[in-house]
């Protein structure tokens, strides 16, 4: 197996997970009476970013825009399939658990849609910040466009994000921007902190990468 499909691999896994876990919030740093809840998401976020970094970084920023059409086909699809399955009448013996099974994934279709947008807008312009960056710095200084790249393109990723999947249409504005942000700044600091925390996984992942080019 190449090594530039594995990556696509984990990439499609994570995105795929991301969409249909990702739900779920746990309680992660409590500050007195401040509890900061995360998305199990959180874990796999930073990482799709910092794939699409090695991938530019080896292959050039064309095929990773390939990618992550790809990853927008399978978001897409996912959303699609996800759709479809909540329209269909349940079986008789399927009819207790379909009121469950339509919570879950009808929460799971507004993520999907919500992340659908902001994965087109943060990655495409992740690919676009590490790519420019490079034709300035040139090939030094890896850590400062991986992350450069990734903490501008989260900000964009969490605020999209957000809005779409927790905008609550029976508040006002004020209200929902008040708690929007307050869900935003945390979110985007901590994912911020988990990119630079992986970038020697960049480093390794671009020797690893480029032993396919030899």
């Amino acid at each position: 197996m190449q090594k530039m499909d594995i990556l696509v691999g984990i990439y499609i896994f994570g995105i795929i997970v991301s969409e249909l876990m990702g739900i779920k919030t746990f309680p992660l740093v409590t500050f007195g009476d401040f509890t900061l809840n995360a998305s199990v998401a959180i874990f796999l976020i930073p990482l799709l970013f910092s794939i699409n970094d090695i991938i530019i970084e080896v292959h050039g920023k064309e095929r990773a825009r390939s990618v992550v059409r790809t990853g927008l086909m399978t978001i897409g699809l996912l959303f699609g399939f996800i759709m479809l399955s909540l329209a269909l009448p349940p079986s008789g013996r399927f009819m207790e658990s379909n009121e469950a099974y339509n919570i879950v994934f009808g929460k799971s279709a507004r993520i999907t849609l919500a992340s659908l947008t902001a994965f087109a807008l943060a990655d495409f312009l992740d690919i676009y910040l590490f790519a420019k960056i490079r034709e300035k710095l040139g090939k030094s200084k890896l850590w400062l466009r991986n992350n450069a790249s990734n903490i501008i393109s989260q900000l964009i990723d969490t605020t999209v994000f957000m809005f779409i999947a927790f905008y609550a249409f029976d508040k006002g504005f004020g209200d929902n921007s008040s708690f929007l942000i307050s869900l935003i700044i945390p979110y985007w600091l901590l994912k911020s902190f988990m990119s630079i925390i992986e970038t020697p996984l960049v480093y390794i992942g671009v020797k690893w990468l480029k032993g396919d080019n030899k």
